[in-house]
């Protein structure tokens, strides 16, 4: 299950890890979202997880009718705000060393493409009354980054805790690895495709993908 809500969390683009309550939330009265800790990434985790939740409640009849729609919107805001390609090289690991960049490229798309294909519709299924609140941001060890801790704050149930991992890319704070309840997307995904990437190449795993023979997050 944790596998499944960590999948989703990417396939939401890691806006926020509102998909994590996906299966579980129940219908709340509506909420604002907390203040956040003081510092430019924690804004971004929030700004961002307001305006998702806004947008998918707002146009969800919409999307519901025009799944390109959604398709399109989740892969804008995913652009926005995830570092998609250093993932990918830290998920590569050790098969990742000295790879070109447009194979690097590839698998990141590859990936989360298949993701968004098994899962994006679940957007729409959860319930968006609910609160974020951002607890604190932290130095990452060596310079590379910040943590960003928060929590998804529901009525019918203990506050979900979510981690971001960012690191400044070009002047913008960008999400690298997400941790819903201390499970980390880029650990779970790299013990994943290890195998598969002892036998094939990069390319031929991001072919895999696309063919949906090999999917990402398992069953």
């Amino acid at each position: 299950m944790k596998l499944r809500l960590t999948s989703l969390a990417l396939a939401s683009a890691l806006l926020a890890g509102v998909p994590v309550l996906a299966q579980a939330q129940a219908a709340q009265p509506a909420r604002t979202a907390a203040p956040a800790a003081q510092g430019s990434a924690s804004k971004l985790v929030l700004d961002s997880s307001s305006r998702i939740i806004g947008t998918l409640e707002t146009r969800r009849a919409e999307f519901r009718k025009n799944p390109t729609a959604l398709r399109q919107y989740v892969d804008t805001e995913f652009n926005r705000v995830f570092d998609r390609d250093y993932a990918a090289r830290l998920v590569l690991g050790v098969h990742g060393r000295g790879a070109p960049d447009g194979d690097v490229k590839l698998f990141a798309d590859a990936m989360a493409d298949n993701l968004m294909s098994r899962y994006g519709s679940s957007l729409l299924d959860f319930n968006t009354k609910l609160r974020v609140r951002v607890k604190s941001e932290t130095p990452l060890p060596g310079g590379r980054g910040v943590k960003v801790a928060s929590e998804l704050l529901r009525s019918d149930g203990a506050p979900v805790p979510i981690d971001y991992l960012m690191r400044n890319s070009g002047g913008q704070w960008k999400v690298f690895d997400v941790m819903i309840e201390g499970i980390s997307y880029v650990q779970t995904f790299k013990n994943q495709f290890d195998a598969p990437l002892r036998t094939k190449s990069i390319a031929q795993v991001a072919a895999d993908l696309r063919k949906g023979t090999l999917q990402a997050g398992g069953n």
